[in-house]
């Protein structure tokens, strides 16, 4: 109000234009944090085979989506169950590349459940390859990624 008891115009202007620099402040700051840690695309890739053409296909696919999308653009999860698994031990048709793969941050995880089957009948867990982790379930995982966003591939 004016000094005569009237609302001032000025302020009934104000709520509106302060409201639009923090929607505008907002939608910044997270502009800058898309650009600073999340990539633009998130992708998780199933490997439940243990036929070499299509688990070598699954590792040409998480390469290729980091070349044509941008190493920083695109985060890759390659999840190995069932006789899929084979990919991603000492006994993989690939022992240097999944290593190698996942020095450069493609990320690999091993179904648990699958391993305790394996252990189940041979007497002991497979040997995993260098930079692959443990999952519960591969299942699982796939469901998880997928409900944060992930795009799902099987080759």
């Amino acid at each position: 109000m004016d000094k005569y008891g009237k609302r001032s115009i000025h302020a009934a202007w104000l709520a509106p234009i302060v409201g639009a620099l923090m929607l505008f402040a907002g939608y910044a700051s997270a502009r800058a944090a898309d650009t600073l840690g999340d990539p633009a695309y998130n992708v998780v890739i199933q490997v439940s085979t243990s036929d070499p053409a299509t688990q070598r296909t699954a590792l040409n696919n998480a390469a290729n989506l980091r070349k044509a999308l941008g190493m920083d653009n695109v985060k890759v999860e390659v999840v190995a169950y069932g006789p899929g698994l084979s990919l991603l031990t000492t006994r993989s048709k690939y022992p240097d590349r999944v290593p190698d793969m996942a020095a450069e941050g493609i990320r690999f995880s091993a179904c648990h459940n699958t391993m305790e089957g394996i252990k189940r009948k041979t007497g002991h867990m497979p040997t995993l390859l260098k930079g692959v982790k443990v999952v519960p379930s591969g299942v699982a995982r796939i469901v998880e990624l997928e409900k944060k966003g992930y795009q799902y591939v099987r080759p």
